[in-house]
């Protein structure tokens, strides 16, 4: 062994943990995520997948006001998703951030649906009705309906808007 070489009594081979630092990075971003779900509006937290534990403080952080306070509830809520699958939370959230692609691309298939129904036959509304089975037939028929004929007439688009509002509440309950 030369001088500047020394025993750490440590295999080289052996796979060492990451370092402090990537841990530190790492839970910075499971507290960055709970804060994203503290900023969600509360139906929107329902369709989070979290325990009772994180529910329970991400449901308290609304009620406090402090910025200690809240700052301290966030670090109790990174410490919390530490358990939690951050990966489909993760997920979730993207479907509800207005400026990722799994947002838009949501957006985009439900505005084919819509275009689909207007133009389309009773054949497109049925195959929307077998992929969406808790739709309301009857009012989404309508919704169409007047959609239609809101485009015949060259009238703006409010029913076509009505239409899309609720392919998108259809979606947000599937």
């Amino acid at each position: 062994m030369s001088e500047f070489e020394h025993d750490t009594g440590l295999d080289p081979d052996e796979e060492l943990g990451p370092s402090r630092s990537q841990v530190k990075r790492d839970m910075e971003a499971l507290q960055e995520l709970g804060k994203r779900i503290t900023e969600l509006n509360p139906d929107q937290q329902a369709q989070v997948p979290m325990d009772e534990r994180l529910a329970n403080a991400v449901a308290e952080m609304r009620r406090i006001t402090s910025h200690g306070a809240r700052k301290r509830q966030l670090q109790f809520i990174g410490k919390l998703m530490r358990t939690a699958d951050a990966e489909a939370i993760r997920a979730v959230i993207e479907r509800f951030d207005s400026a990722s692609a799994a947002h838009n691309q949501h957006f985009h298939a439900l505005e084919q649906w819509r275009e689909r129904l207007i133009d389309g036959s009773n054949d497109e509304l049925q195959s929307y009705i077998d992929k969406h089975p808790s739709a309301d037939i009857q009012h989404l028929r309508q919704l169409v309906r007047n959609a239609q004929k809101e485009r015949k007439e060259g009238k703006p688009p409010a029913q076509a808007r009505k239409l899309f509002r609720y392919l998108r509440e259809v979606s947000e309950q599937a």
